[in-house]
């Protein structure tokens, strides 16, 4: 059990009626469960009303249901093998509603990356990456695919852009043996978190390189080096992490950084395009009347 959502609980148990103590006890001995229930299934299974879960939610310090859910979704997500992940959503969703349950939730997860964002974060993150001279970006699992489209839209903004590979802690150092002060990191990582990314982030700081970090949590392991945090909310579709929200942040963090640096951009961009027409590197479609 979560310590915080564990410690909520606790604190409050001595003022639970019958129905919440229920309610308690199902949570902790089923979270896996609870992740992925409505707060009227979980009545149901616990004997007690929609409402009465909802007002467990609010008792123990959460503004509702959606809240606590989330905390316990924030949980078990560090926990389950991927095995245990596609079991849980086998028995949680029919099959006929999986697509219209993954995209609900891939829009959840941008509007609450949305409403959490943190403004001046990211400027300050901006404002720190437009001046360095090389970035390093570094992201394992399924970060690696955020950190390859990172990688490859910088290059058109930064002259020298390292897409680190995460094979092994011995191969990431030596990718950044000549990483100077003047150098900035960028690594990304959610849960499960990755051990290497961390130990990069610890070891570019000790460099006294710019380190972004691009998480979900400031309890993130990346996060304790850093000295910029960016904050996405992710959560688990079945074995797959949906990674929307930390997309569309790292979307924005292109568009503000080449914003920032236009000239040059522009300049890039012009000869670009002038050696892809010289080449014809990409097919022509030519408009046609209907």
């Amino acid at each position: 059990m979560n310590n915080q959502l564990s410690a909520r609980i606790q604190d409050s148990s001595r003022g639970f009626s019958k129905s919440q103590r229920a309610i308690a006890r199902y949570l902790q001995e089923h979270p896996e469960e609870v992740a992925f229930m409505t707060a009227s299934r979980l009545g149901a299974t616990v004997g007690v009303s929609e409402s009465t879960v909802v007002r467990f939610a609010t008792e123990i310090g959460y503004s509702g249901y959606p809240a606590m859910q989330q905390a316990v979704q924030e949980m078990i997500r560090n926990k389950l093998t991927s095995f245990q992940r596609l079991e849980m959503t086998s028995r949680n969703f029919p099959q006929e509603r999986l697509l219209d349950a993954v995209l609900g939730q891939d829009i959840d997860i941008l509007r609450h990356t949305r409403e959490s964002r943190d403004e001046e974060a990211f400027y300050r993150a901006v404002d720190a990456l437009v001046g360095v001279r090389r970035v390093f970006v570094l992201g394992a699992g399924s970060s690696l695919a955020l950190a390859t489209f990172l990688a490859h839209y910088l290059r058109l903004v930064f002259d020298t852009v390292l897409l680190i590979e995460a094979t092994s802690e011995a191969s990431i150092y030596q990718q950044m043996v000549r990483a100077r002060a003047e150098d900035a990191i960028i690594a990304i990582s959610f849960p499960r978190y990755s051990k290497k990314a961390a130990k990069a982030l610890q070891y570019a700081s000790s460099r006294g390189m710019t380190a972004i970090a691009i998480t979900d949590s400031r309890l993130s392991p990346v996060a304790e080096s850093a000295s910029h945090v960016l904050l996405a909310h992710s959560d688990m579709v079945s074995f797959v992490d949906s990674l929307v929200g930390p997309l569309s942040l790292i979307n924005a963090l292109i568009v503000t950084v080449a914003i920032r640096k236009k000239q040059e951009v522009a300049e890039t961009l012009r000869q670009i395009e002038s050696i892809w027409d010289e080449y014809g590197v990409y097919e022509k479609v030519e408009e046609r009347n209907a």
